[in-house]
């Protein structure tokens, strides 16, 4: 049966994560619902990693398996006209027979966004976690820099979804700043740009949490070391909001 590679993007701030959940708006019921409006199949698509309430993505990858004919510059124009305003799809690619989004999946890439001053965003505040105490940004990248490797992460996931093994691998963990010019207090963006072959629920956003408190001068540079040799989710910082998540790419 033909396969197919969708590349999509969404504003993940209306939906209730990418999982169908009854009763709630998920983006995966928006796609299904497309793919069918234009093929008239019901289908269950399989996606590279299921974000949460609130996450957003540039780069998430679907695949499905379809009897349709339809070309995929058809396909990319009907999917688009049919999602809501908050999806759509970037590219449409054919796929090896039996692709599976998630499983073949070998790297992925998060970036998480702290606008970081004294005032709020308002433009911005669905896609940003706004943090008003100075965090310093050469402190978190050195203490980012013991969580980079092979490591059990047993700490930096939620406690209900301890299953299977917490062994992952970050390859890369880059903190960085980037000004923006504003009218009032100095406002800093500041990224957090994580890559690795998979993520425990919420792992990226309690890595970002917990190196926050060090970079409000909250826990020494030594202390997300200790956390991760803890195992233990209570030893770990709080878990950052969903809003500054976006997944951006994810590689095969």
């Amino acid at each position: 049966m033909p396969c197919w590679k969708f590349t999509i993007a969404y504003d993940g701030s209306r939906f209730a994560g990418w999982q169908e959940q009854p009763g709630l708006r998920s983006v995966q019921r928006v796609v299904e619902t497309a793919w069918q409006e234009i093929t008239g199949e019901v289908v269950r698509v399989t996606v590279s990693g299921r974000t949460d309430a609130g996450v957003h993505a540039l780069g998430q990858v679907v695949g499905v398996e379809t009897n349709s004919r339809l070309a995929g510059a058809q396909l990319l124009s009907g999917l688009n006209a049919r999602l809501p305003d908050d999806v759509v799809v970037l590219q449409v690619e054919s796929a090896p027979n039996g692709f599976h989004a998630t499983y073949d999946a070998v790297s992925k890439q998060y970036r998480y966004t702290i606008y970081n001053s004294r005032v709020p965003p308002v433009l911005e505040r669905h896609q940003v976690w706004h943090v008003s105490k100075r965090l310093d940004v050469e402190v978190m990248q050195r203490a980012a820099e013991a969580l980079v490797g092979t490591h059990d992460f047993s700490s930096f996931v939620v406690a209900k979804s301890r299953r299977g093994s917490m062994v992952r691998t970050i390859t890369s963990l880059g903190v960085n700043c980037v000004s923006v010019d504003r009218v009032g207090p100095s406002t800093d963006r500041i990224l957090f740009d994580v890559v690795g072959n998979g993520f425990l629920r919420h792992m990226v956003r309690i890595l970002v949490g917990t190196l926050v408190w060090v970079g409000q001068g909250s826990r020494p540079v030594s202390w997300p070391a200790k956390v991760l040799a803890a195992r233990d989710r209570r030893a770990a910082g709080r878990t950052a909001p969903p809003q500054g998540l976006m997944l951006v790419q994810v590689d095969y």
